[in-house]
């Protein structure tokens, strides 16, 4: 969403549950109601999972090590991250000293999307808003290449009144990688399959908006913010940030180029 006005971006009870059986053979309990919800998401626990690491390019040159580990890992190539890359489940990336060492970072693949799009530069002020456990704050590190500003701000949304109030329209780019329901994650935390009901939902939703208000009231004129989830909830995407837009017309959606 891009600010018209300032040009800045953004770019966003009880439970019943059923057993679902993935290609692992593993069950999982997935609740109902979401799953009424969601009626093809189910077909989705048939594939494998998807898993990705992300190379550091401060420690090495990405084609080197791509070409150093292609066999290694059975890597390939992730279309949205050019530090990002798919791998193999029983080469077990997160086992080698290399992971030790700092030479990749284990992420989920969709989750490199958010600093693609964010696409900070060398010397830019940036701000990942709730930065726990700290997987976009290294992504955005590596781009910037040790040049510049980065503040990682601990999860805890309390903590972004904190922060407004003294750098009002300071940040060039900010990532609100928000706390949510976690529909996202339910094929391997059974905490947030737990946790889940439609209440939890509206709960998220609306400290959402709390969030983005601060996060939007930091952004400098002519900067970008990017929104991101981990669910599929509506009221946590597309309606949160239409929410957003209602009460923020300075605010616009800016499409993501098709490459």
């Amino acid at each position: 969403m891009e600010n018209t006005e300032k040009t800045e971006t953004i770019e966003i009870t009880e439970t019943i549950a059923r057993s679902v059986t993935t290609t692992t053979k593993t069950t999982v309990q997935l609740p109902e109601a979401f799953l009424a919800r969601m009626k093809v998401f189910e077909a989705s626990y048939e594939n494998e999972r998807a898993q990705g690491l992300r190379f550091n390019t401060r420690k090495g040159s990405l084609e080197e090590d791509q070409m150093r580990y292609r066999e290694k890992f059975g890597l390939k190539p992730v279309l949205w991250c050019r530090e990002g890359f798919y791998y193999e489940a029983e080469s077990r990336p997160g086992r080698s000293a290399l992971h030790e060492a700092g030479a990749y970072y284990i992420q989920e693949p969709s989750a490199m999307a958010v600093v693609s799009v964010l696409d900070p530069k060398p010397g830019e002020r940036v701000l990942d808003l709730c930065a726990a456990p700290g997987g976009k704050s290294t992504h955005l590190a590596d781009r910037m290449q040790g040049k510049g500003l980065l503040v990682s701000n601990e999860i805890h949304p309390a903590r972004a009144k904190i922060l407004a109030p003294r750098f009002p329209e300071f940040f060039d780019r900010i990532v609100v990688d928000a706390p949510c329901s976690g529909e996202g994650m339910f094929r391997k935390d059974e905490e947030a399959r737990n946790q889940w009901s439609p209440a939890h939902v509206k709960m998220c939703a609306e400290r959402q908006q709390r969030i983005l208000d601060q996060a939007g009231s930091m952004l400098r004129p002519g900067g970008r913010l990017v929104y991101s989830t981990c669910t599929f909830a509506p009221e946590e995407d597309e309606q949160g940030i239409a929410d957003f837009l209602s009460r923020h017309p300075e605010f616009s959606i800016v499409a993501l180029p098709e490459d």
